[in-house]
């Protein structure tokens, strides 16, 4: 392999000032180095009967080389142009089996090729057969297990094209649909020597605010790429054959009726922008037959480059294109009733209207809803849950409608942060069409509710519960123990209270178990992991609690190191990681969220590594943001950071677990951003990690997270809120690192170049990471472990060996 050299740009003070090296990859301490390559645990995919089990064992962590691939960047999506499919799979798997549940035994599955990368598991109707995609350097290929004989057959006779996703649908337990490439790569457009002109755009009088999107069409030339990667050919493969499904196109998405004798088509086409992604093009929707006949040409929509700013307000066109899955074809869709302004005073905003085969009549309305309609989840001829809320006001309606009445009663309204009123999912089982609906039991006068966080007073203690659609009361049934962590992933029969759940502690690998809430017979084991983590064996993890200065509840995840004894070992260095969330109300807030009884587990980008070396960590520090006397959060942004910082800080030292006058604080993208700023506006902390950040609000001038004002309305508050404004007070050490490919809206990596240049020149200590080829999450094996090197180095000489200073003040 050729050696790689990461471009590091720094500055501190002393040996090192104004210098800008490459440097050549490092590693941090073995035990930082052995958690990161670690390999998980397998994923685990249980058929709808419950008999067999697929065992997904994740690929590593690739290498920096691998990332370094051929990829195009175009209409805000990333492509690998060698194969037809996205350059960046987050989770792909490199080893399958099939494990017998009744048996305990687990099955080799032959036919699979070597250097498996595959993904998009789905299983038959009939749950005889499993279909994945298996993406190679040069195309992606479809292989369809038996699960009888555990044999893998490659069934596709062209390479899919999966640059738009979809993967493959099962239409029957013989038959597949896909999309395969039209051209193979070698065909692309070449790029011209010279371009025929300059690149021109213009607005002739229509609002048409941009969220700062990134990886959009530059050039004509893009524009040819674009057309020429995302068109393909639908096919239906039967028994190995493939018959091609109408014309190509550019396939936005496809959707089987539940009889499977029609197929919802959106196609996109030009002009294409060069100010939205690829979802927001010019598109027609359309019913076809499955030989891709038009039958109904659904509605013809418009470019996404107008649509009105703020995060309720949608287009006046139609959207949420869907089938009803309780019917054998009938199409819904929404429509706005103010015109897409959700601040016209209306009575509803939105409307749903249904269209059955043979597509020929007028649409017929369903429903009106007050709020944003989202989507409806369909249960028989008598129930569908209907789901509103708008997301300025963090709110949330679910309301249970009567298909045969038209009648929309609601159930209950929930504010979306309020995590101890949520009643959880309705479960769902297959209906005669093979979809997922909404089941009853008691007669048809319950819902069976499935809550997986089960958030409470006490911690997440997941249950299952039976909603009363008459009293709309939510009576829990089964719940977790005070102790462990358990949730339902499967109810295999809702009438006996069937179930698969996944439980663990925080000394007991996660594993599956058969639960029978009815007969209350012993749990049945069907998983046997191990601890891939024997680095933290003997550390420990607890929920803490406590105040800011306002009187809101706070909480986070201390972890302390392997045999560390308060009473021996004294205070230790602090490390706070977080990511600020915006509340409307402090109660809200206040709200206990995640367990101290998890298995801990880890995350590539999260903190615990350094609990190895020797310090405390605290992990998902809460930091609400609040809203409060008439006044939206972000109004006070700075001023409830800082009452957040100094109670996290507080609570540990009166623990007697944190020094205070050794605490560094870091986080990723908006947790960058909360550093930042700290570290401008306090001098609470002796170091910062901020990775991935937006420093300077003015460069996401239409919104941001869930700030829905516009730089326009409030330029006070943009400037205010950027820590880049007050880059002239962060003399605190911080350690900036980006990915020089980040692709998140808002994030360029300008963001960290600026910051670090505005640092600099007043003379702060500051060192900026450009991490090559990545993108806004790190995966490169090489990258993460440098990174971890880099903060462990910062951390060790800014704040491990810190002498004692004076009480941390505000500035």
């Amino acid at each position: 392999m050729k050696k790689t050299f990461l471009c590091a740009l720094f500055i501190t003070t002393g040996l090192w000032a104004n210098a800008q090296d490459a440097v050549v990859y490092q590693k941090p301490p073995q035990a930082m180095t052995d958690l990161l390559l670690a390999k998980p645990t397998p994923s685990v995919n249980i058929d709808g009967k419950g008999e067999w089990m697929l065992l997904s064992e994740r690929n590593a962590l690739p290498s920096v080389e691998e990332l370094a691939r051929p990829e195009m960047r175009i209409a805000g999506m990333r492509i690998n142009p060698n194969n037809f499919a996205p350059s960046r799979q987050v989770i792909s798997f490199s080893g399958l089996s099939l494990k017998n549940v009744k048996t305990g035994k687990t099955y080799t599955i032959t036919g699979l090729p070597s250097g498996l990368n595959v993904g998009g598991a789905s299983w038959s109707p009939d749950q005889s057969k499993l279909a994945v995609l298996q993406t190679n350097a040069k195309g992606v290929d479809l292989y369809v297990i038996n699960v009888a004989t555990q044999k893998a057959t490659k069934i596709n006779k062209l390479p899919l094209n999966n640059v738009m996703g979809g993967g493959a649908t099962w239409v029957d337990n013989s038959t597949l649909l896909y999309k395969v490439i039209v051209k193979p790569a070698a065909m692309a457009p070449a790029k011209p020597l010279s371009p025929t002109g300059p690149v021109v755009q213009q607005n002739l009088g229509k609002s048409a605010p941009s969220v700062t999107y990134q990886d959009l069409i530059k050039t004509p030339y893009d524009e040819k790429l674009f057309e020429f990667y995302g068109t393909s050919q639908l096919v239906l493969n039967k028994n190995g054959v493939e018959t091609p499904v109408g014309k190509p196109a550019i396939y936005a998405s496809t959707a089987l009726s539940p009889d499977k004798k029609y197929m919802l088509a959106r196609t996109l086409h030009k002009p294409f922008s060069y100010l939205v992604t690829a979802a927001g093009f010019p598109s027609t929707v359309t019913v076809t037959d499955l030989s891709g006949k038009v039958l109904k040409t659904v509605a013809n929509l418009p470019s996404g480059e107008v649509r009105p700013s703020g995060y309720d307000n949608m287009q006046n066109v139609p959207r949420s294109f869907d089938w009803r899955d309780d019917e054998p074809a009938t199409l819904t869709w929404a429509m706005p009733l103010d015109s897409g302004l959700i601040r016209k005073k209306v009575d509803f905003h939105d409307a749903v209207y249904a269209l059955s085969a043979p597509f020929t009549a007028e649409p017929k309305e369903l429903f009106k809803t007050e709020q944003r309609f989202r989507n409806v989840q369909w249960g028989n001829a008598n129930l569908a849950l209907v789901y509103e809320g708008l997301r300025s006001k963090q709110s949330t309606r679910v309301s249970r409608f009567d298909p045969g009445t038209g009648k929309l009663e609601k159930l209950w309204d929930r504010n979306q942060t309020d995590v101890y009123g949520n009643p959880g999912e309705p479960v769902t089982d297959k209906n005669k069409y093979g979809r997922d609906v909404i089941i009853t039991v008691d007669n048809g006068s319950k819902l069976l509710m499935n809550n997986i966080t089960g958030s409470s007073a006490k911690g997440d203690l997941p249950f299952l519960a039976k909603f009363d659609l008459s009293t709309k009361k939510n009576d829990i049934i089964w719940r977790c123990n005070e102790g462990q962590y358990e949730y339902v992933t499967d109810v295999i029969d809702p009438a006996k209270l069937v179930l698969v759940t996944r439980r663990e502690t925080q000394t007991d690998v996660p594993n599956y178990y058969i639960k029978n809430l009815m007969l209350r017979m012993a749990d049945q084991k069907i998983t046997s992991f191990t601890n891939p983590y024997p680095q933290i064996q003997g550390v420990t993890k607890q929920k803490i609690q406590y105040k800011r200065s306002d009187g809101v509840d706070m909480t986070g995840d201390l972890y302390l190191p392997k045999g560390y004894n308060k009473e021996k070992d004294g205070p230790l260095p602090v490390l706070i990681w977080a990511y600020p969330a915006e509340f409307n109300s402090a109660d809200d807030a206040a709200q206990i969220r995640g367990s101290k009884d998890r298995f801990i587990t880890i995350n590539p980008g999260g903190p615990i590594f350094f609990v190895t070396q020797g310090y405390a960590v605290l992990d998902n520090a809460s930091m609400p943001i609040v809203a409060r006397d008439g006044k939206k959060p972000n109004d006070t942004f700075v001023e409830q950071l800082t009452m957040n910082a100094t109670a996290a800080i507080n609570k540990l030292a009166d623990l007697g677990v944190g020094d205070r006058n050794r605490v560094a604080v870091g986080g990723h993208s908006y947790g960058a951003f909360m550093t930042a700023n700290l570290l401008a506006h306090t001098k609470l902390f002796k170091a910062g990690l901020a990775e991935s950040g937006a420093y300077n609000r003015t460069l996401t001038p239409f919104g941001f997270q869930n700030e829905e004002r516009t730089y326009w309305d409030d330029p006070k508050l943009y400037y205010d809120m950027s820590p880049f404004s007050f880059a002239n007070q962060i003399k605190t050490p911080l350690l900036l690192i980006h990915g020089d490919a980040d692709d998140n809206t808002g994030t360029y990596p300008i963001n960290s170049e600026r910051l670090f240049a505005a640092v600099k020149g007043f003379g702060g200590t500051v060192r900026f990471v450009f991490l090559p080829y990545e993108a806004h999450g790190y995966r490169g094996r090489e990258n993460l472990l440098h990174k971890l090197w880099e903060q462990n180095e910062w951390l060790n000489k800014y704040v491990k060996s810190a002498k004692p200073t004076q009480t941390a003040q505000v500035k």
